[in-house]
């Protein structure tokens, strides 16, 4: 199947091509791009029910509430442990290489005006002290305030971040956000999935604290309603080559009626891409199987990626964690042979917390836009960006560039623009593709280590 897939993703860039070469993009997207959307909506379809069944199947797996508890610090330890880690790796390479310094002074003494103009129009403190605006004549800064009052991309992110921004809320309010009040609602909206994985534990702990003999009837259900959407997760992907190449189809379709500009622009943000893909592949290839070694868990480096691999490539067709979940737990049972009370434990828990390849892509833009715009941001504003793209990443909604909306809120701890996103968003899609792997590889990684140390697998 992995190799169907990456086949369909390869053809589906070869069409993109054929199409905008002869102007067939408007039949693409109105022909074949609405069966990628399909796909990807049969998936969400699965994976909320699939993530409330599979939890409460594995808390009812458990029996002992005690090793459930055990269990879930062990998860949540790791995750943690996984996602410093990665915010840190990100960290290190962006102030290693360096690349959103710019070499032409006269761009980066704009860049640097940009961020005083915004920082004075909002009343906030110049970060390192310096100030630009004293030494300009006021012509060049109203030709800047110009440019930016006719930007209009970055005033619709200007909109977004009005909306995820400026919600004041109190220190406990993610706390709050956990406990559902209304479980249709919180099934019904595929970003409140924390809510739907509290009930879920709650369920199945209450339920294991009851006699089974009472309980055998719920038990059953629980147990057959999870097979029945395994069992549709292998239907849909019988299908999975063709859709998506149409979904491949459809995304470059969209990109290609402003192709010169995607160019300059990928040309600008190539160096920015190279860092973020640099620290994913070193997450991929050798954090994660040194992490396995540590723990003494013995899967091969090759029997590994081959056995995740379908999930990897569906993970970086559809860019979302929770649409690939399905698949994950499938790879995760019968390739590396964690039992199914872990993984599906485990996996629906990483799918909505774990989110390494995000974290580390934004700890990477945040350095890399701090760069562009000439501000130097200080070593403890930086761990400062640790701790909150870690909290940001756990609470990132498992969809397609949900990363984009919590960099926003990164920007924003540190004193930076969240309108600035609008520079990274060019090549967001290439990238969260790329993250959503990482993020996939994490949450099995963690499981089969959680199944090692409760000694479930050899």
């Amino acid at each position: 199947m992995h190799w169907k897939i990456l086949i369909a993703m390869f053809l589906g860039v070869i069409w993109s091509l054929i199409s905008g070469y002869f102007g067939l993009n408007n039949f693409t997207l109105n022909w074949i791009n609405p069966f990628g959307v399909i796909f990807i909506n049969l998936l969400k379809l699965i994976a909320i029910p699939l993530v409330l069944f599979s939890i409460v199947t594995g808390v009812i797996g458990l029996s002992d509430p005690s090793k459930l508890g055990r269990m879930g610090l062990k998860t949540l330890g790791l995750y943690l442990i996984t996602t410093v880690f990665s915010v840190s790796i990100g960290l290190i390479i962006v102030n290693v290489f360096v690349p959103g310094y710019n070499h032409n002074s006269d761009t980066r003494v704009n860049n640097r005006l940009e961020y005083e103009i915004w920082a004075y129009e909002n009343n906030i403190e110049v970060k390192d002290g310096r100030n630009l605006m004293l030494d300009e004549s006021d012509e060049k800064l109203k030709k800047i305030r110009l440019k930016l009052n006719s930007d209009s991309k970055k005033k619709e992110y200007k909109e977004i971040s009005k909306k995820q921004i400026n919600q004041k809320s109190g220190p406990l309010q993610p706390l709050v956000d956990i406990v559902p009040s209304n479980l249709i609602q919180a099934l019904g909206n595929g970003k409140l999935m924390l809510q739907v994985i509290f009930f879920a534990l709650f369920f199945g702990i209450a339920l294991i604290m009851i006699p089974s003999d009472k309980t055998k009837i719920v038990r059953h259900f629980f147990h057959n309603m999870n097979d029945i959407f395994v069992k549709m997760v292998f239907i849909v992907m019988n299908f999975a080559p063709f859709f998506v190449f149409c979904l491949m189809s459809g995304v470059l379709a969209k990109s290609a009626d402003n192709f010169d500009q995607l160019i300059d622009i990928f040309i600008q943000l190539g160096f920015y891409s190279f860092v973020v893909l640099f620290g994913l592949l070193f997450m991929l290839f050798v954090f994660y199987p040194l992490l396995l070694k540590v723990f003494g868990v013995k899967i091969g480096y090759r029997d590994f990626f081959v056995g995740m691999s379908p999930a990897q490539f569906l993970a970086f067709s559809t860019s979302s964690s929770a649409a690939t979940l399905p698949v994950t737990i499938n790879c995760v049972n019968n390739n590396l042979k964690v039992p199914s009370s872990v993984s599906d434990f485990v996996l629906p828990i990483g799918a909505t917390v774990n989110m390494d390849g995000t974290s580390l892509y934004q700890a990477v833009a945040v350095i890399f836009l701090a760069q562009y715009h000439d501000v130097d941001l200080s070593v403890l504003q930086q761990l400062g960006i640790v701790l909150t793209a870690t909290l940001a990443s756990i609470g990132s909604a498992a969809v397609p560039s949900a990363g984009l909306i919590m960099l926003m809120i990164v920007l924003d701890s540190v004193g930076l623009n969240p309108i600035w996103v609008a520079i990274v968003f060019p090549v967001d899609r290439i990238l969260d593709m790329c993250r959503t792997v990482i993020n996939v590889t994490s949450d099995a990684t963690v499981s089969a280590i959680i199944a090692k140390t409760e000694k479930l697998i050899d």
